[in-house]
């Protein structure tokens, strides 16, 4: 029987032993150490997690608390306080609430807790009574305050400009929460109006994060919301009936005021003429205008102040008597097929109707021999135009403006729309000497913005040039 080399088995084993030992070492590492390293991360992460929804809690409820406390405040002192939020507003959709019954949320806090360290409030003006009282207790609560002023409008006018100031915003802050308080103004246009919130230089700016406000930014315009109390997160809250309808009105609210100061100063260079005639013509354009704002507004057609009825605004505040007619603008694609008929069943008679809906289309009606011309208004890259046209000739012609958003303004008692680029828009039309009257007017060649369009093919006369 053949000796077995004990050197060689001795190897052998060492071999093995180690091929094995090297082999649990790699199951180790490649599998036992990443199971066990997850379950330290996963409960890391589970730690992290309930650390952060204790706070989320925290900061809940503190919000929450700030914001109860303050409307009991209010309650106190009677003051009828809607909630004017955007953010909390638009969580109160139908679809925004089935959206978010779908989440796992924390049930004490859904609608108020939007995320922002901010909420609005608003109050109409009528309701405030400047009580020591409320703003003593107030600051009792805790609160600390920010009031902002400014200037009364609707004391402003052509005969005196008011210094009078009127609180516009209050800010209350506690546990770094803020809470506005935007007051709303009853105008003579049966519309309510907010003021921008404009800080003074001795005003701390780290108070609040303005940015963040919703209102403020600029002036606003509204119609009355009709209200109804309801229940937020366990708070009595009062809030638009119409929700969607007050966000989109917040959205498209800016408000230009009119330039007061600078239409004293035209008119005491160019005095207003108080003729019987012109009397009569400013009586008569405030009821047209009246009528034909009510007539698109049952259409939902929505208009602005054009050519010299706007810059009869923007000069001067008021209509310039001597243009003999009201003209408004609306974009083409706003175009309803029912206009005519509504207004003849205003009570007005059509004079004219040039072009059509898919170029420079023109109408033109007859109240009291007043006449209101309506222009349609068709964006073309970076301008928009609108069509005229010479009823003896057929003679096309085009008027260009850059393009422009709308604003709210007030003319004659009434809220209505104006270009917010009001000066790049009357510049457009009347060139820089626009604040100089020019009683003589050619439609034709007296515009900055005008140009030769062409020419009506005579064999459409017929329908594209109605005169009755």
């Amino acid at each position: 029987m053949p000796r077995v080399n004990r050197t060689a088995v001795l190897s052998l084993l060492i071999v093995s032993s180690s091929v094995f030992l090297l082999f649990q070492l790699y199951y180790y590492r490649k599998y036992v150490s990443k199971v066990g390293m997850t379950s330290l991360q996963n409960q890391d992460f589970f730690i992290c997690s309930e650390f952060k929804r204790l706070n989320d809690f925290e900061f809940h409820w503190n919000i929450k608390t700030t914001v109860r406390t303050f409307l009991l405040l209010a309650q106190r002192f009677g003051l009828p306080l809607f909630l004017a939020d955007t953010a909390a507003l638009t969580l109160l959709s139908h679809e925004a609430v089935r959206q978010r019954d779908r989440l796992v949320l924390e049930s004490h806090c859904t609608f108020l807790c939007t995320g922002r360290p901010v909420v609005s409030f608003a109050l109409f003006a009528s309701a405030w009574k400047l009580e020591p009282a409320f703003l003593l207790v107030a600051e009792q609560k805790g609160f600390e305050l920010l009031e902002l002023r400014g200037d009364d409008p609707r004391l402003g006018s052509l005969d005196t400009l008011s210094g009078e100031q009127i609180p516009l915003h209050f800010l209350f802050r506690l546990h770094g929460y803020i809470i506005q308080v935007v007051f709303l103004y009853e105008r003579s246009g049966n519309y309510l109006w907010n003021g921008p919130l404009r800080l003074k230089s001795n005003v701390d700016r780290n108070f609040a994060p303005f940015k963040l406000l919703d209102y403020g930014r600029h002036a606003g315009a509204y119609n009355r919301p009709e209200l109804v109390l309801t229940v937020l997160d366990g708070l009595d809250i009062r809030v638009p009936r119409n929700i969607s309808h007050f966000l989109s009105e917040q959205q498209h609210a800016h408000f230009l005021e009119c330039h007061y100061r600078e239409a004293r100063n035209f008119l005491q260079l160019y005095p207003e003429d108080v003729s019987q005639a012109a009397v009569d013509f400013r009586r008569k354009a405030k009821s047209l205008l009246h009528l034909a704002a009510r007539t698109l507004a049952l259409l939902d057609v929505p208009f602005w102040l054009s050519s010299g009825t706007c810059l009869g605004w923007f000069r001067q505040c008021s209509i310039i008597s001597y243009s003999r007619d009201v003209d408004i603008g609306i974009f083409i694609a706003d175009f309803r097929p029912d206009i005519v008929a509504a207004f003849r069943d205003a009570g007005l008679l059509l004079k004219h109707k040039f072009g059509k809906v898919e170029d420079s289309l023109e109408l033109s009606f007859l109240s009291d021999d007043i006449k209101l011309d309506i222009f349609f208004f068709y964006e073309d890259g970076d301008i928009v135009w609108n069509g005229g046209t010479q009823a003896k000739s057929g003679r096309k012609f085009k008027y260009i403006f850059p393009r422009f958003s709308l604003c709210w303004a007030e003319l004659l008692e009434l809220k209505v729309r104006v270009p917010c680029e009001t000066l790049d828009y009357v510049t457009a039309n009347y060139g820089t000497t626009w604040s100089v009257p020019v009683m003589s007017w050619d439609w034709k060649s007296s515009p900055s913005n005008v140009q030769e369009n062409g020419v009506w093919p005579p064999e459409e006369w017929a329908e594209l040039i109605q005169v009755y």
